[in-house]
């Protein structure tokens, strides 16, 4: 039962990190973001005022991604845990 709860919270652990850090990312890129506006006079469009930050994608890709990264941290908790002689 430790190894479940173990391998759930390093699933856990990985994915915020995963989504945190898509997200400093793409911050980072437009806070550093400098347009070239001399090529932009002869086209005239409407520039989008705001910015979102986030995901794109399905709900069911980080479940399903979840479940996998836990049973695949499972598998090496065990695995560790014979190797070593833990019980």
């Amino acid at each position: 039962m430790k190894s479940i709860i173990q391998s759930l919270v390093i699933s856990f652990v990985i994915h915020l990190v995963y989504i945190f850090g898509t997200m400093a990312v793409g911050y980072i890129k437009t806070m550093n973001y400098k347009p070239v506006m001399e090529k932009k006079w002869g086209n005239i469009e409407t520039l989008q005022s705001e910015v979102a930050f986030g995901v794109l994608g399905s709900p069911l890709f980080f479940v399903f991604t979840f479940i996998g990264v836990a049973l695949f941290c499972g598998l090496i908790i065990i695995s560790y845990g014979k190797i070593v002689g833990l019980k």
